[in-house]
């Protein structure tokens, strides 16, 4: 399972107008923004994990972004439960198949959190 596709499609949201402007029609709500999980609104989120996943899917194939309906469902629930202190930063990272917990140090799992935090959350955790 690769969610990097989702969180890669989901962050060129951020800096494409165009993009924002067609997710934006494709899910009929908020504004195509759905960068981090400060961008991303309760309506956009109940779109994506609802019955326009398949439609968001399609569509981010069609712009070079391979992922299935799982993953972008794993990936929008971890910024959900993220945002909503339900999932740790390690967690989140987990969820997100960015680390394992065993399998880096704490250093270097510290390190990965803040760099998801502030890159896709807007959440600069050294502050």
């Amino acid at each position: 399972m690769s969610t990097t596709q989702v969180l890669e499609f989901m962050h060129k949201t951020a800096a494409d107008i165009t993009l924002q402007h067609e997710l934006e029609a494709l899910l009929g709500v908020g504004d195509g923004n759905i960068s981090s999980e400060a961008e991303l609104d309760t309506a956009e989120t109940e779109a994506l994990l609802g019955d326009r996943a398949p439609t968001v899917t399609e569509f981010a194939a069609k712009k070079g972004y391979q992922f299935s309906v799982d993953e972008l469902v794993i990936v929008v629930s971890a910024f959900q439960r993220h945002h909503s202190g339900e999932l740790s930063d390690e967690a989140f990272a987990q969820l997100v198949g960015s680390a394992s917990a065993q399998s880096v140090n704490s250093s270097a799992l510290r390190r990965l959190t803040q760099f998801l935090s502030k890159t896709y959350l807007g959440i600069d955790l050294k502050s």
